[in-house]
């Protein structure tokens, strides 16, 4: 039986390793992708996830030659929009004024690079209806700083999730991976947790 492959995680965020964990995967190692992360003009937000994704792959792959890179993007977008990481309170009180009250979706790019020249892609994309926030909600929102950082300004496992509606499409997905879609593509690879 041929030795399997290194598994590298092209993400430094510990949400992503845990969401791993628990559906029993440990990647062999973790190594930060620094991609340019900016949308361009125009771009649609299924295009932007797929196209930073797999730049992610790329710049791993070259760093860890040999190994089964996964590298993930995930973007929060109302109608075309992509919204912001939330960085200061600005952007987020801009993200949850444009959330409340409406529906917004949550997509992921998937990279699965193989230590050949293929690569699996995937697209997951999660819709997510959040409730009419006033003013004060907002304000608690933010003084949480929970959403510092976040795609769209919020962490759907925390104080948010009282503001959800309703969800259509992978949970895993909103926190940053999307499970079921990341287990298959490394089953697909061949690549099983030892």
């Amino acid at each position: 039986m041929a030795e399997r492959p290194r598994l590298v995680l092209a993400s430094a965020s510990p949400r992503r390793l845990s969401l791993l964990a628990q559906i029993g995967v440990a990647p062999d190692d973790v190594i930060a992708a620094d991609a340019d992360e900016s949308a361009r003009a125009g771009e649609l937000p299924r295009d932007y996830v797929s196209r930073v994704a797999l730049a992610k792959a790329l710049l791993i792959k070259a760093k860890a030659p040999g190994a089964l890179i996964l590298a993930a993007d995930t973007a929060v977008a109302c109608g075309r929009r992509i919204l912001p990481k939330a960085e200061d309170e600005a952007a987020a009180r801009e993200c949850l004024t444009l959330m409340s009250g409406r529906s917004h979706r949550v997509f992921t790019g998937l990279v699965l690079a193989g230590p050949d020249e293929v690569s699996r892609q995937r697209i997951v994309e999660t819709r997510v209806k959040v409730a009419r926030l006033d003013a004060r909600e907002v304000d608690a929102y933010v003084a949480s700083e929970e959403w510092r950082g976040k795609a769209g300004g919020y962490a759907i496992q925390g104080l948010f999730a009282k503001h959800v509606v309703s969800i259509i499409g992978s949970y895993s997905n909103i926190v940053g991976l999307p499970l079921y879609e990341t287990a298959n593509l490394l089953k697909g690879a061949g690549w099983t947790a030892s």
